[in-house]
């Protein structure tokens, strides 16, 4: 089966619905009103019908690349589409808070080192001082 089969069989399915559409309207004049507004009611309500049909999901190309796409947007898709952002960003924030937290604590326990220490101040000024921290002689 080709990818055209499907294509054909929607255009004579098509054919055959604009037939049966001229027929019915050949035979219309002949009708009282009453029932006229009956069969344009039952003609609306299949064309809404066919219009829902129409909006099923579709496979489309984009760049090189097959997505889902749904036709009309509903709110759930909106908000399902929406949803993985929200959640990104409270993790960034999360992330962005603790990271502050542990280095407000971090500078936190070397000022208290550094002021519970008897080194005196003037070793703070020395260019020593770095070299001094980094070997451990502090501890």
């Amino acid at each position: 089966m080709s990818t055209s089969d499907p294509l054909r069989a929607q255009a004579l399915a098509d054919q055959f619905g604009r037939a049966v559409a001229r027929r019915l309207d050949a035979g219309t004049q002949e009708m009282d009103y009453a029932a006229g507004e009956r069969l344009r009611a039952a003609r609306v309500r299949a064309l809404a019908l066919r219009k829902q049909e129409e909006t099923a999901p579709v496979v489309v190309g984009r760049g090189g690349a097959a997505t889902l796409g749904f036709g009309e947007r509903s709110w759930f898709n909106r908000i399902a589409s929406v949803l993985p952002l929200v959640v990104l960003a409270a993790g960034l924030v999360l992330i962005y808070s603790v990271q502050a937290e542990r280095r407000a604590s971090e500078l936190a326990e070397v000022d208290a080192a550094l002021l519970t220490d008897d080194l005196p101040p003037a070793a703070y000024a020395d260019p020593g001082f770095v070299q001094f921290l980094k070997t451990g002689g502090g501890n």
